[in-house]
């Protein structure tokens, strides 16, 4: 037991947040009602002042690039090591899913291991060895979490499973077999039928559009499909490794020279992304699901890449609109209508042009009117400055976020992984609090017109269609699809 605590600190501090289209729906927030907001965040301006500690940077001799923070305080190492080029993203045109089935396989069987030798060694050890990659994500993750004294070990089974999986026949019918239910019961589920359709009304054709598997794509990969994406993908040309915990920059190289050395660049140009088609006018879409007791609302539109100079802008734009239970809909749509559990709005910027979208599920008879407020919020920020206690607190509560994620390690080793993977300066993050303190009201309303285009913005309503779409008519010509994603014909 006291082997299994040292690791959970580790693990959570490792985890990426990656979307799953089949996650079960979240438990609705407490209520704020009758809470009191405070003039200011609960912290000084002194923490809001922070100076991240520089990572320790080498090369393996196969040109790997390291990135190692050395945190001694626990016997505990965790290690991640992030492909690019291995993601969904690049999954052949014609077999969506095979990036994902292939980080999943990993762990299922090598040239030396069993999928239950390997299971027992990990519960062994109190360690961790797993890999994922998302549906549209650019990257696969291999990470690997270990007490220091089974560091050895454990990355021996890590370097095994990355460069000897077998992808075992049998493993993919268990997991096919598995995963088939789960697939066919996620269409019950209108968060994830709202989901699935605004990300295809905003992206098109795009890679990105794509949530999740379906049965038949399911059925479609192949072993040998699999095999080939690993071959062809996990290579270590634009690949990166971050290690957290007790261990030395030297200790590190030497551990990995040994195991990584046969994995050889092969001279793999970088990994090519593109943008989605550029979005068109606003279309309104109708998810018709009879007899729905809630109706899911999705308004969406085209944003920004990671790399935007309108990065911290938009992300402040976000967090007044849908940030929490401060957040504009938040407080609109539960504490002061009562429509809904919880209204949300997220950013989504990779390396090609992402994604704004605001979200809720409300009763079937208040959809209109919901509606009608997540556009008076939108328009609202755009077109009204900000108040002065309402601009002040958010900015202080990013930047507080911030800090506070700092007291993690591995959070500050992801930061500057995503520094290395998108070519961020070398100090951004330090200088991150000070962007945020700066940006003024008028960029934010700048920002939220050039990027919140009415005209623009795509709205996607899951419920019962009867009840429903005459009052989204007032919002444009609805096009309605049954829940398989099938047209049925405009209304």
């Amino acid at each position: 037991m006291f082997k299994r605590t040292l690791l959970i600190p580790a693990l959570a501090a490792l985890v990426l947040p990656v979307l799953s289209a089949q996650a079960p729906p979240q438990q609705p927030p407490p209520s704020t009602k009758g809470v009191v907001i405070k003039g200011k965040a609960p912290v000084s301006n002194e923490v809001l002042k922070v100076k991240l500690p520089r990572p320790q940077e080498a090369d393996l001799s196969n040109g790997l690039h390291v990135l190692l923070i050395e945190d001694h305080r626990l016997p505990q190492v965790s290690v991640r090591l992030d492909i690019r080029g291995a993601g969904g993203y690049f999954d052949p045109e014609a077999m969506p899913g095979v990036a994902q089935l292939t980080a999943t396989l990993l762990t299922e069987g090598t040239k030396s291991r069993t999928s239950q030798q390997i299971a027992v060694q990990q519960e062994t050890l109190a360690a961790s060895v797993s890999a994922n990659a998302g549906m549209f994500s650019e990257t696969a993750v291999l990470s690997a979490s270990s007490l220091t004294e089974n560091l050895d070990q454990v990355l021996d089974l890590w370097a095994d499973v990355l460069l000897n999986p077998t992808f075992p026949a049998e493993e993919l019918a268990r997991y096919k077999t598995r995963t088939q239910g789960n697939l066919m019961a996620q269409r019950s589920n209108p968060g994830f039928l709202a989901q699935e359709m605004i990300s295809k009304v905003v992206y098109g054709g795009h890679p990105a559009s794509r949530v999740s598997l379906t049965p038949a794509t399911l059925n479609a990969i192949t072993r040998d499909a699999i095999a080939a994406f690993h071959a062809a993908r996990y290579v270590p040309d634009h690949a990166v490794i971050g290690i957290v915990g007790d261990v030395t920059m030297a200790e590190a190289k030497a551990k990995l020279e040994s195991r990584l050395a046969g994995w050889q660049k092969k001279g793999t140009p970088k990994p090519e992304l593109k943008d989605p088609d550029p979005i068109g006018p606003t279309r309104v879409v109708l998810v018709d699901r009879a007899n729905s007791v809630p109706t899911n609302l999705s308004v969406g539109t085209q944003s920004i890449p990671r790399t935007s100079a309108d990065y911290d802008v938009l992300s402040l734009v976000d967090s007044i609109i849908g940030g929490g239970p401060t957040g504009r809909l938040f407080l609109n749509l539960r504490e002061d209508k009562g429509f809904t559990y919880g209204a949300y709005s997220g950013l989504r910027a990779p390396r090609y042009r992402g994604d704004w979208t605001a979200s809720t599920s409300v009763r079937t008879e208040v959809t209109e009117a919901a509606l009608t407020e997540i556009m008076r919020e939108i328009d609202r920020t755009r077109n009204e400055p900000v108040p002065d206690k309402e601009f002040q607190d958010k900015k202080r509560s990013l930047v507080a976020s911030f800090a506070l994620s700092l007291e993690s390690p591995g959070s500050i080793l992801g930061n500057y992984i995503t520094s290395w993977m998108y070519g961020l300066p070398a100090d951004y993050w330090d200088k991150y609090p000070d962007r945020v303190m700066a940006i003024t009201k008028d960029q934010v309303q700048t920002i939220a017109k050039k990027y919140l285009d009415p005209g623009r913005l795509q709205v996607v309503a899951v419920g019962d269609g009867k009840k429903i779409a005459e009052g989204l008519k007032k919002f444009g010509k609805v096009e309605t699809f049954d829940t398989e994603g099938r047209p049925v014909g405009g209304q």
